[in-house]
């Protein structure tokens, strides 16, 4: 379309979006004079957009003075971003059903601006004491969907800078194809995830299951793995995989 023709937006919103695109290109807080400079502005014509994204939660600062970053605003469009993917909208039923099949709660975990993220849950009768809700970021090392994203999009894991699972642990998790967590980040807790490829080999969410260790079987050819392989696979396969 030309220029001529194309619709005529708000030009000061373009602009102070350079800020917002600044910060979610590091995936990082940023001083002031850095974040201006990498939105082709000065300072104190920075300054005003972030003051008024700041009143929108879009910006917060750190403690008032420090670097600027990503506001709540901005991470909860994200995280509803995350939601309207398409595989996410196909996984959705997938684990609603898994949750009554296992009794155990399922979720769907995708990778986020800061590494795995759970996006959907579905509840299971026996109750976990441990964080599964909309929004929680997994460790890469000590969760069983954690270890898939390191796993298979490992470039993306080491670009965190968290602790990422042993060489071991890798190969473990690629000889079986999904990944569990016996007792790891919360004692009496385990988990088994496996993971969803589209038609590029891109893992693009992982289906984790989680229960109390005393009745939750991690074993390779336990309930639950092998209920989580086969939706995984079957939703591999409506992805193009």
């Amino acid at each position: 379309m030309d220029d001529a023709k194309a619709p005529r937006g708000i030009q000061s919103i373009e602009v102070g979006g350079q800020l917002l695109l600044a910060l979610a290109h590091h995936g990082r807080p940023m001083a002031l004079k850095d974040l201006a400079r990498d939105a082709g502005m000065t300072p104190a014509k920075a300054h005003p957009y972030l003051v008024s994204f700041i009143k929108l939660g879009l910006v917060e600062q750190d403690g008032g003075s420090g670097p600027y970053g990503l506001g709540p605003l901005a991470l909860q469009l994200g995280l509803i971003s995350l939601q309207q993917y398409d595989p996410v909208r196909l996984a959705t039923p997938v684990i609603e059903d898994l949750a009554l099949q296992l009794g155990h709660t399922v979720a769907i975990a995708v990778w986020g601006t800061r590494g795995p993220t759970i996006v959907r849950v579905a509840e299971g009768p026996t109750p976990v004491h441990v964080s599964m809700r909309h929004g929680t970021v997994m460790s890469l090392s000590g969760t069983a969907s954690g270890r898939l994203f390191a796993c298979w999009r490992a470039a993306e894991a080491v670009s965190l800078g968290e602790r990422l699972p042993d060489e071991a642990t890798t190969a473990a998790v690629r000889e079986a194809g999904l990944a569990t967590s016996r007792d790891g980040v919360v004692a009496g807790v385990s988990a088994a995830a496996a993971p969803v490829f589209d038609a590029a080999g891109r893992l693009v969410l992982a289906l984790t299951a989680i229960g109390p260790s005393a009745s939750f079987d991690t074993a390779l050819d336990g309930a639950p793995v092998a209920a989580l392989r086969d939706a995984a696979a079957l939703l591999s396969r409506r992805l193009g995989h």
